[in-house]
């Protein structure tokens, strides 16, 4: 049951990447995608790429907010730079929006060069679409 929130709450992270442009390269969960390597010592759930910038994605669930560790985690994910051009790599978080003032909390402890470096999105549900047979028939308009 975890593991489908999880991969629910990825899929829905994914779709904000996609909303901003970027391109997937690799994620965790995904069918014909690689899963992500660890970076550090810190798992990261996708990472992402738009022209010549990298992201990474990670999903923060209660049991992560709970943890002492995640105010390092954070800090240590948003202060990454690539390899060779030292480009600073974006850090995406998402969270359940039932967390998100939560989350708005821990990422005021981050350091300032963290802070910027992070953009922080409410994952929720879209309310699932009607189909054709099931809406209502309501007047016809030509015959």
């Amino acid at each position: 049951m975890l593991e489908l929130m999880k991969r629910k709450t990825i899929d829905l992270l994914v779709e904000q990447f996609w909303k901003r442009g970027y391109l997937t390269v690799s994620r965790k969960f995904g069918t014909y995608l690689p899963e992500p390597s660890k970076i550090g010592k810190f798992d990261v759930d996708v990472i992402a790429k738009y022209k010549n910038n990298y992201a990474l994605g990670v999903t923060l669930i209660n049991e992560d907010m709970a943890d002492d560790l995640i105010i390092d985690r954070l800090n240590f994910l948003a202060t990454r730079q690539t390899k060779y051009t030292n480009k600073k790599v974006l850090l995406f978080i998402g969270v359940p929006s039932a967390l998100f003032g939560n989350a708005k909390h821990i990422l005021e402890k981050l350091e300032l060069e963290a802070r910027k470096n992070i953009r922080l999105f409410p994952i929720s549900e879209r309310p699932a679409v009607k189909s054709r047979n099931s809406r209502e028939k309501g007047k016809v308009l030509f015959s």
